[in-house]
């Protein structure tokens, strides 16, 4: 090959590309830094848009007051999208002034005159390294272990959760790094008759507890177990809610109830007492089966939109 073509293939190879280097951004924040050759910006863009991403929402999660929750999470959004639209900005603008390394900071890899940073091959494998795997382990893992977002569906656990919330579960919760169950926790738990699926309900009795029911009217122990007092969403969004599968059984409930929890097991129960399926029909449920305790509802939409008054409620 000529040496002047080579030269010129060479320069054509690293030459500013500044829309390339703001779509890669595009894709994944920090990929346009790294197209530019700026391997250390590159990597310190995609770990701030990782912790903001995942991470830090656990934080607001778990961690801070009740009251910062709502704008917390707002700042957090603006904070990634900025990281996201920065990123991209940064990128166009190095490419365009030309600054880029005078060196191949990853050198004796170049083929043909094309530095390392700019082969597709290496591009796709970035994104699928960090897109398709980085980001999804460190999700799924924050979800296992740490924290979770659910949606209520149904009216069950009303006045507590109403239909259309979105809470955060504490995961850590009935492990062995976490909070014990305690009588009055809004848990998350396996449901017994389809363990596919996930049922939130109040835990209202631990093992040995005795458990007296008498229609609605609960007692513990021989004392009283009211529904706790608090705001009651309208007859209509109660009727318009999801119905838990297992409903129809409810009509067949004997009229008393009286046993002893067992050991290793706890008795749940809706706060909608007459419209919930709950331990009177599937009977208690193992301690190693509750997967987390809703701790607060970070959003709420109803008939009527949002229901500004519920963001950052905590739920007890």
């Amino acid at each position: 090959m000529n040496p002047l073509d080579l030269n010129l293939r060479t320069a054509a190879a690293v030459r500013p590309q500044p829309a390339r280097a703001a779509l890669k951004s595009l894709v994944l924040p920090g990929l346009g830094q790294w197209h530019n050759g700026q391997i250390d910006r590159a990597a310190w863009f995609f770990l701030a848009f990782a912790f903001l991403c995942v991470p830090a929402m656990a934080v607001v999660a778990l961690w801070l007051p009740p009251s910062w929750t709502a704008p917390a999470l707002a700042l957090g959004l603006l904070l990634t999208l900025g990281v996201w639209a920065g990123s991209v900005v940064d990128a166009w603008r190095t490419a365009r002034r030309g600054d880029l390394p005078a060196a191949d900071p990853l050198p004796g890899l170049a083929t043909a005159g094309t530095p390392v940073w700019r082969m597709a091959g290496v591009t796709l494998l970035l994104v699928v390294l960090f897109d398709v795997v980085a980001l999804p382990l460190l999700i799924i893992t924050v979800r296992a272990y740490v924290v979770e977002p659910f949606r209520i569906p149904s009216g069950s656990m009303a006045p507590a959760l109403w239909p259309g919330d979105f809470v955060f579960a504490d995961k850590r919760y009935a492990r062995n790094f976490g909070a014990p169950v305690r009588r009055g926790d809004v848990a998350i738990f396996t449901y017994p008759n389809d363990r596919t699926m996930l049922y939130v309900k109040r835990v209202v009795a631990l093992p040995g507890d005795k458990v007296q029911m008498r229609g609605t009217e609960l007692l513990v122990n021989g004392e009283p177990s009211p529904v706790p007092d608090a705001p009651q969403p309208r007859a209509a969004e109660l009727q318009a809610a999801r119905v838990p599968p297992g409903s129809l059984s409810t009509d067949k409930r004997p009229a008393q109830w009286d046993m002893v929890v067992p050991p290793g097991q706890v008795f749940v129960l809706g706060d909608n007492r007459v419209a919930s399926v709950d331990s009177r029909d599937f009977g208690t449920v193992p301690m190693h089966d509750v997967v987390g305790r809703v701790r607060q509802i970070w959003f709420s939409w109803g008939a009527d939109g949002v229901r500004w008054q519920r963001l950052g409620r905590v739920v007890d």
